[in-house]
């Protein structure tokens, strides 16, 4: 299996990716195999998520699949372990999995902002807690952060989900800080209006979907293959010289 340039970005090294069954993450997955890399991938969508890394391994890749549920820590040393054990070690972490929900704080139930953060944050923490002791062994890695435009500025009917993004970026930065010296690199990636299962609930209609449209700098929405590559450039030895920074994929959205 070789990348689109002929030279193998991730050769050599193993990653973990959440949500990965689906959408970004498995935009994800699929682009990081090609570019060499070993790939888990967790989801909580068993059959989808065992489709994609058996498509992988029918283009010449190599995936495992297993079950995780962010929110949960047994899930997550399962993944890690899996890592381990079946390649040895431990170097990328992409932090996909999110959901989104839509209302105003006034409208938004303690439940359903319990639910989105358990997700959205308490899965980021559970996660880099444990791959850090592994990425620390075999001397170094890069975790990355899949935030959001909405970590970064206000929308509106937004509440629970802003609300844990922007805390998904400064958790991005106090770990980068903490973690630097140790050569463990931590990033946060901020999407906009990417086309996904998740724009759809969005855009649920084409009118919402074409004000997006229109409102773009660039005239599209974005790919999950557009995050997907920023997310390759964060895992590879390219950036070894950036933690702690935030990478904006929106076609120009929060430039206005």
């Amino acid at each position: 299996m070789e990348g689109a340039s002929g030279i193998l970005r991730l050769e050599g090294k193993v990653a973990l990716i959440t949500g990965g069954a689906r959408g970004q993450g498995a935009a994800e997955c699929r682009l990081f195999a090609r570019e060499g890399a070993k790939v888990v991938l967790g989801d909580v969508l068993d059959e989808d998520g065992g489709a994609v890394a058996a498509d992988i391994a029918d283009a010449g890749g190599d995936a495992t699949y297993v079950h995780l549920d962010v929110t949960r820590e047994d899930d997550w040393r399962q993944a890690v372990s899996t890592a381990v054990f079946s390649y040895g070690r431990l170097d990328v972490l992409v932090h996909n999995a999110g959901i989104w929900r839509r209302g105003s704080f006034e409208d938004t139930s303690v439940d359903l902002y319990d639910q989105v953060m358990a997700v959205n944050v308490t899965g980021v923490f559970l996660g880099t807690k444990l791959a850090i002791p592994e990425m620390r062994r075999t001397g170094g890695g890069s975790i990355i952060m899949i935030s959001s435009t909405g970590g970064l500025v206000g929308y509106p009917d937004n509440a629970a989900y802003s609300a844990s993004k922007g805390a998904v970026r400064l958790f991005s930065r106090s770990a980068a800080v903490q973690y630097g010296k140790e050569n463990i690199r931590v990033n946060s990636i901020h999407p906009g209006a990417i086309d996904t299962d998740m724009g759809d609930q969005v855009w649920p209609d084409p009118e919402s979907r074409a004000r997006t449209i229109g409102n773009s700098l660039v005239g599209r929405l974005g790919t999950p293959e557009d995050v997907a590559y920023g997310a390759l450039y964060l895992a590879s030895d390219e950036s070894s010289f950036i933690t702690g920074s935030e990478l904006v994929i929106d076609g120009g959205d929060t430039a206005k």
